[in-house]
């Protein structure tokens, strides 16, 4: 039995490749951070202002915002670079994932055919892959996540893995592509229910495994699952995980009908997922959440909070991603009621859990383990990435 190659090591882009994606990094620090703070100043110094005098009151939502804001010159800026940073985040690694496929996608046959570490690999080649995944690309990553140019592809898996790190790299040790959402919950429950330890575990919409694996390091007693339906990157997350000598079982199914049994997972989890599935798969999705639990299970989701928790401002600014980064279900998703949405999937209103969780990688360890147990009495005001959302439920 050979050594394991890690996946995640095997692309090496050239040197104008990689000073091409530090400068895009830098680039989306630039537009996420600085030139956002400098749209807020805008639109509270000018904009806001012009509207309530022509009004007589401040805007409800952001989509009055949005209408005020779309003509001011940082907006079209911002929203150009915002959207070019994206597209260019992909097309930065693609050339040197496509130099490296060859090797990827035997280091990928070498993990499924010896899994040295316990976990498995199950590819449905006739699964039916749902349109909201296929007719776009999600998040203007080409191919999306379930496309296939060769036997047994990874580089759907590979793009995904490989763009993060250019995605976040110049965001600051605050956003990593290093399981961080996973972490957090991981270690709010460690924290806030010592006795709570699962025995088996689901990762909705896992992609490439990056917030899968580590409830398996961290609940190493657990049997982990993660469902995707992108074979590619179902693929590239099942080598990862055997490289590092982690035993998780990467599933081709659709969260609408994962054909677990009833009451089989003690934790029901997913990360960034919700919002690329429509509302009523959402509806559908919650359900079957419900049934695979088991009772006194817990099943808790991240994403960005929804619009009755944020306010107008922070409204439009989120939602720029419904409209121009081939998220259309995001609006939708985050303006749904969600206690009702999760009574209406069967959960109990004294079971829900609506929770914002610290970032475990950037926040004191003291200041975390306060604000899990709910003993921290001193509040502090986290950006986007120092605190994750959360919704879900115990059974």
């Amino acid at each position: 039995m050979g050594k394991i190659r890690n996946v995640g090591e095997l692309v090496e882009p050239s040197h104008d490749e990689g000073h091409r994606q530090r400068f895009i990094s830098i680039l989306r620090k630039k537009v996420l951070m600085d030139f956002a703070r400098d749209m807020k100043t805008v639109y509270e110094q000018k904009v806001e202002p012009r509207f309530e005098h022509v009004n007589r009151r401040k805007p409800r939502d952001g989509r009055e915002i949005r209408r005020a804001m779309r003509h001011e010159p940082i907006y079209e800026a911002w929203s150009s670079l915002r959207y070019n940073a994206q597209f260019m985040t992909w097309w930065s690694v693609q050339p040197a994932v496509e130099r490296s496929l060859p090797t990827l996608i035997e280091a990928a046959r070498d993990a499924a055919r010896q899994s040295p570490a316990g976990g498995s690999l199950e590819i449905d080649r006739n699964l039916a892959i749902p349109g909201y995944v296929t007719q776009l690309d999600v998040h203007q990553m080409p191919g999306c996540f379930h496309s296939e140019y060769a036997k047994d592809d990874v580089a759907q898996g590979a793009i995904y893995h490989y763009g993060a790190n250019v995605f976040y790299g110049g965001l600051g040790s605050n956003l990593k592509p290093k399981g961080d959402v996973a972490r957090s919950i991981a270690h709010y429950l460690k924290a806030r229910f010592p006795k709570f330890q699962p025995k088996r575990i689901l990762d909705m919409g896992c992609t490439a495994g990056s917030n899968t694996l580590p409830y398996k390091e961290l609940f190493p007693n657990a049997e982990v699952h993660g469902i995707d339906v992108g074979a590619p990157c179902l693929r590239f997350g099942h080598a990862l995980a055997e490289a590092q000598g982690l035993a998780v079982h990467f599933h081709q199914r659709s969260a609408e009908a994962p054909g677990f049994p009833d009451n089989h997972f003690d934790l029901i989890t997913s990360s960034f997922f919700f919002h690329e599935v429509s509302v009523p798969a959402t509806q559908r999705i919650l359900k079957e959440c419900y049934r695979m639990l088991k009772p006194g299970g817990a099943m808790i989701h991240m994403e960005l909070p929804p619009t009755a928790l944020t306010d107008a401002y922070q409204n439009f600014y989120y939602d720029w991603d419904a409209l121009y980064n081939n998220e259309p279900h995001y609006e939708r998703f985050r303006a749904m009621d969600f206690p009702r949405a999760l009574m209406a999937a069967g959960f109990k209103r004294d079971k829900l859990h609506l929770v914002r969780i610290p970032n475990y990688a950037s926040t004191p360890r003291e200041e975390f383990l306060a604000t899990a147990r709910g003993t921290n009495t001193k509040r502090r005001e986290h950006g986007v990435g120092r605190v994750w959302f959360t919704f879900g439920g115990w059974k």
